[in-house]
């Protein structure tokens, strides 16, 4: 089952109803975008008026990660903030799915970066590293690239002047 399917059927078993469409983040816009399988949870960014009403809803469900406020809703984790950025920082580029936004796989590296000293997300940090590589580079500049390779190990990296020793 397929990341979308999987939210629709547990947002509905949830019974949940935001205002604004939620952003979807974390684990499973990773594996959204097909770099690694998602976890558990379902973490979520709302927008400001949707998280009020959550946790004046549940107060009892609230959570504060240094100063991101969030309701914890069975699977869900639904945040105002991710390092006090808010839902319409996140949204920006973000993929419309209709019933959900999908954070745009640039906000995603950033929010791993802002994260980075913790080890899940630097290993997310190398997965999205080798991501990029492999979906955005020029393929017949990488072509070039490798038929010098040997030149580049022995020059560590730096070539000057177009002299390529064999």
């Amino acid at each position: 089952m397929d990341v979308l399917t999987r939210l629709r059927a547990e947002w509905h078993a949830a019974s949940l109803r935001l205002e604004a469409k939620p952003l979807l983040i974390g684990g499973m816009a990773m594996e959204y975008y097909g770099i690694r399988k998602a976890g558990a949870d379902i973490d979520l960014v709302v927008a400001d008026a949707d998280y009020q009403r959550l946790a004046a809803q549940s107060p009892a469900s609230r959570k504060d990660l240094w100063g991101d406020l969030g309701v914890v809703l069975g699977k869900f984790e639904i945040w105002r903030s991710i390092a006090l950025l808010d839902y319409d920082f996140y949204c920006k580029d973000a993929v419309n799915e209709g019933f959900v936004l999908v954070v745009s796989l640039d906000r995603l590296l950033f929010m791993r970066v802002i994260a980075m000293e913790v080890e899940k997300y630097r290993a997310d940090l190398q997965l999205m590293k080798q991501f990029y590589y492999d979906s955005f580079r020029n393929k017949s500049f990488t072509q070039e690239a490798e038929a010098r390779a040997d030149a580049y190990q022995r020059h560590n990296g730096a070539i000057f002047g177009g002299q390529y020793d064999s």
